[in-house]
């Protein structure tokens, strides 16, 4: 990995150079190339790397190492992020695929409490009706005990009236005053 990172610097170095020479002046181009010039400005280049490598290098390669975990941290979380969102999309996609056998449940659930509903509905106004048909022939039955026992008092009434009539056109005072004496010592020893 270290020659790795020579190799890389040294690349780099050299590219720089020549990006440098090239950027020098057009006249000196045309004369051709002016290696002492060169080798200078390379050389020179060469140790104000080595004197930042030196001096800042750990720290340099510190932050790109820094920057690298970074990045790895962050794809980490992307890749979790990215399970997490797979596996919800894969959870609704269930539930939507559930959702129709759900409707289904839930229509048949309804339909269930409704038929349970109208039954005792129905149970419950069967009762009241008969209740009612019992209350009403008790009542029917006490109604026509109370005219039967009417009837029965008027009929005792005009029995009484016909008879009391009766009598007195066929008893006269003598045979009533004994009537009522007799009626009374009845009552008076008993």
């Amino acid at each position: 990995m270290k020659r790795f990172h020579l190799i890389a610097a040294i690349v780099l170095v050299l590219g720089l150079v020549t990006m440098a020479w090239a950027a020098g002046d057009a006249e000196a181009s045309e004369h051709g190339l002016n290696w002492m010039d060169f080798l200078y400005r390379t050389i020179n280049f060469l140790l104000v790397f080595a004197v930042i490598a030196k001096l800042g290098g750990k720290k340099i390669v510190g932050i790109f190492r820094g920057r690298v975990t970074q990045i790895e941290n962050q794809m980490a979380d992307l890749d979790s992020r990215k399970a997490d969102a797979a596996k919800r999309l894969a959870d609704i996609e269930a539930s939507i695929a559930n959702l129709a056998a759900e409707k289904a449940r839930i229509e048949e659930e309804y339909r269930r409490q409704g038929e349970a509903m109208r039954d005792s509905i129905i149970a419950a106004a069967e009762a009241k009706a008969v209740q009612i048909r019992e209350q009403a022939v008790a009542t029917g039955e006490s109604e026509a005990r109370a005219a039967v026992g009417k009837i029965r008092a008027e009929l005792a009434d005009a029995v009484v009236e016909a008879a009391r009539t009766m009598l007195q056109q066929k008893l006269t005072a003598q045979d009533q005053e004994q009537l009522l004496d007799t009626y009374l010592t009845k009552v008076v020893f008993n």
